[in-house]
């Protein structure tokens, strides 16, 4: 009966990872449709389009689905999506962006507005918060691609303008307009990168107490999990002892 239950469990796990696995998949079918769309099908004309498509490689998504995603853009049929940003202020002060893209505003701004309700926060105009942040260009590479010193040399030589090296990978941070010659001086040397994206990149870091911390975290996870959503940004901190727990 243990192992019964087990197997339950581990299937019921397995279920969820596959549900998440085909949401990813489709935000990021989506923002490749919308890539190509805006702008060329040939992703060596189309930066962003090749930007989409190396975040789809790095999470293992199928070529079929890769080049499905690319010959929606070119149909008549199917939706029709709206980029859109929402800024708010969460517990503790703290400041979020949501980027979305939707074929319904009215749903999309709805369900945002709530989840900021339930977790204390409060949804505010466009513009509210963003001056609280960079909106920047960020390439990623694994850490076993070069040492931290070889990789800060790169990145100056491509013309980037900052570099943060971990156990977790190679961070490079550069001006937005120059995202993608950098991404492509970058992959040159050490390969295809893990990730090559416009991001929001918080000026200053606000530490939140434990209750506020958990409200947060629970508001984000709505958020990502949204299927209108592709990307959140906060400039939030959680104490050490609370991400602790949450590791548990």
């Amino acid at each position: 009966m243990a192992g019964h239950s087990q197997f339950k469990n581990i299937m019921h796990r397995k279920g969820k990872q596959d549900a998440m696995r085909s949401k990813l998949f489709g935000k990021l079918a989506r923002e490749i449709t919308v890539a190509a769309k805006l702008g060329m099908p040939d992703p060596a004309m189309n930066p962003r389009l090749r930007a989409a498509i190396i975040a789809a490689r790095a999470e293992n998504m199928p070529k079929d689905n890769i080049e499905r995603a690319i010959k929606k853009a070119s149909g008549a049929e199917g939706e029709q999506y709206d980029e859109v940003r929402y800024e708010g202020y969460g517990p503790g002060g703290c400041a979020l962006i949501i980027e979305a893209m939707t074929d319904n505003r009215n749903r999309t701004a709805s369900d945002v507005r709530s989840y900021f309700t339930k977790a204390g926060g409060n949804l505010a105009e466009t513009n509210a918060v963003a001056f609280m942040f960079d909106r920047v260009g960020i390439v990623e590479f694994d850490a076993g691609v070069a040492s931290a010193d070889d990789m800060l040399d790169a990145a100056i030589e491509a013309g980037a303008d900052d570099v943060s090296s971990s156990e977790d990978g190679h961070e490079i941070y550069c001006e937005s307009t120059v995202l993608a010659e950098v991404s492509k001086a970058l992959e040159d040397r050490f390969g295809e990168p893990r990730k090559s994206k416009l991001v929001w990149r918080p000026q200053n870091m606000i530490a939140v107490n434990d209750e506020a911390g958990e409200k947060l975290v629970k508001l984000m996870d709505l958020l990502e999990e949204h299927d209108d959503v592709q990307s959140v940004y906060a400039n939030f901190e959680l104490s050490d002892e609370l991400v602790g727990r949450l590791s548990a």
